[in-house]
């Protein structure tokens, strides 16, 4: 198990595949992009594959996200989902994606074993996706949601940032189309984890901003928390359900003391946050020639060192010195 000092078990565990990304958001990353990671630098199919085995197998994991950068860029994704879900035990498998590309992709990975998708979209108006992601690539995104959910990649979550000036006006439009398109919606607050560093915590979209433009046209009621569990999303019925809406309060609201989650980076790096400062190499483990146990057990005291929180809370708080695409949203 991936126990650590505060009583928290990991059970989930998120999986960089790239640090690549064929969009460019203004909150992830600078419009000429970054200098990617050297393909050699990346872990490879056999050993990405051997570190989601000994999670499964040896140290408690239950659910494996696939993550980026964006995922889908991933050569062999399809064979890689395959060969997850054919370990015993099977472990819960979704993907993270912006939706390029799933349109095409989507019924492949589902008869390879993937179980769901989350899919960012943050907008209904294509010039503004062109002017948030510097790409116009709206009606992929659009196509790629559809073919999931008729893939049966179900329940499709759509996760959405809102920055000021640009969509913020937009959340009680999206939640009306998302329940009549049947995908679930999680509002998620701007983090900091751009590459220039351009966060400020003045003038976000707090959560209470999100519930508040929600409520001018439907009625929210709270789930119980023994419904949330260790979940990022704080989630309400939407006019009384069975439609509803996730809220992720990471800057003002955080979930910390329920965290479950370990993640492995592009690069074979083990991140006990998002938001860490320190990175224990597996990589450079795998390449030693080192067996299984001694890779869990590095693992193991990876997670044993996890700090109490993210520490966004503090007014004093340091962006994390590499962007979210290379460490996996």
């Amino acid at each position: 198990m991936l126990l650590d000092t505060y009583g928290r078990t990991a059970t989930d565990l998120r999986v960089s595949l790239t640090d690549r990304c064929n969009l460019r958001c203004t909150y992830c990353m600078p419009e000429e992009g970054l200098q990617w990671l050297a393909k050699p630098e990346l872990l490879d199919d056999e050993e990405i594959v051997r570190l989601v085995r000994l999670a499964v197998t040896r140290l408690g994991i239950t659910d494996v996200r696939f993550t980026g950068g964006e995922p889908l860029l991933r050569r062999g994704l399809v064979d890689l989902v395959r060969r997850c879900a054919a370990l015993d035990p099977r472990p819960k498998l979704s993907l993270t994606t912006n939706g390029i590309g799933l349109a095409r992709t989507a019924s492949a990975l589902a008869e390879a074993g993937l179980d769901r998708v989350n899919v960012s979209l943050d907008t209904l108006d294509a010039e503004v996706f062109h002017r948030l992601t510097r790409r116009d690539r709206h009606h992929d995104v659009l196509a790629g949601l559809a073919a999931a959910r008729d893939a049966g990649l179900t329940p499709v979550k759509v996760n959405t940032v809102l920055m000021p000036g640009l969509n913020e006006d937009e959340a009680p439009a999206l939640l009306a189309w998302a329940l009549a398109e049947g995908y679930e919606l999680r509002f998620i607050e701007q983090m900091p984890l751009d590459a220039q560093h351009g966060w400020k915590r003045t003038g976000m979209i707090t959560a209470d901003d999100i519930l508040r433009s929600l409520r001018t046209r439907f009625t929210l009621t709270p789930e119980p928390d023994a419904a949330r569990g260790s979940a990022p999303a704080e989630r309400w019925l939407v006019d009384g359900g069975p439609g509803r809406v996730g809220v992720i309060g990471s800057v003002t609201r955080p979930f910390c003391a329920a965290c479950d989650r370990t993640r492995l980076t592009a690069d074979g790096q083990i991140r006990t946050c998002l938001f860490a400062t320190e990175e224990t190499d597996l990589r450079a483990l795998l390449r030693s020639g080192a067996d299984d146990e001694a890779v869990a057990e590095r693992w193991r005291a990876a997670m044993w060192g996890k700090k109490a929180g993210s520490g966004l809370d503090d007014p004093s708080f340091l962006q994390p010195t590499r962007p979210m695409s290379a460490i996996g949203g």
